[in-house]
């Protein structure tokens, strides 16, 4: 095609976890996860109760209200493992090693999330944009090493946040 661009790595891989984020099963957080090394696909995950327990979109949500130090609240659904969780789990499920690969998602991932990240040897990860409550993952990237690239400074918004 004369005059396309090419797409970036970062660009296709975040394109596909969006395409994976479609199995999700809450409604309120559809999000992917693809794990990469050296530009190949190891894992992929998506937002869903665990295996075997009820589905949000089918029972509806079950929700947490979280108060923070200063003040201000927010909404969790508690039902569902995250995207980046369940795709490591994969991993381990399948003994794939995703030391030192890459992690793509929707958002800058939870502090539970990017604790797993971290211990998990990940050194790398691409969100679309930030998370609401992203402050103490992206501290702890840092002194940790993990190179967070944010695509979009923006935060991401999705119902009852």
């Amino acid at each position: 095609m004369e005059g396309s661009k090419r797409k970036s790595w970062d660009e296709y891989f975040l394109d596909i976890a969006d395409m994976v984020a479609t199995r999700s099963t809450c409604d309120r957080g559809r999000a992917g996860c693809v794990i990469t090394r050296n530009n190949r696909i190891l894992v992929t995950g998506y937002v869903g109760a665990p295996s075997g327990l009820p589905h949000c979109d089918d029972v509806g949500h079950l929700m947490r209200k979280v108060v923070y130090e200063d003040g201000s609240e927010s909404m969790h659904c508690v039902r569902t493992v995250h995207a980046e969780q369940n795709a490591i789990c994969q991993a381990a499920r399948m003994g794939i090693a995703i030391e030192g690969g890459t992690l793509y998602c929707k958002m800058v991932p939870c502090r539970t999330c990017a604790m797993l990240i971290i211990n998990c040897g990940i050194k790398r990860v691409v969100c679309r944009r930030r998370y609401h409550a992203d402050k103490d993952s992206i501290e702890m990237f840092k002194q940790a090493g993990v190179e967070l690239k944010v695509i979009e400074n923006k935060v991401e918004e999705y119902d009852n946040q």
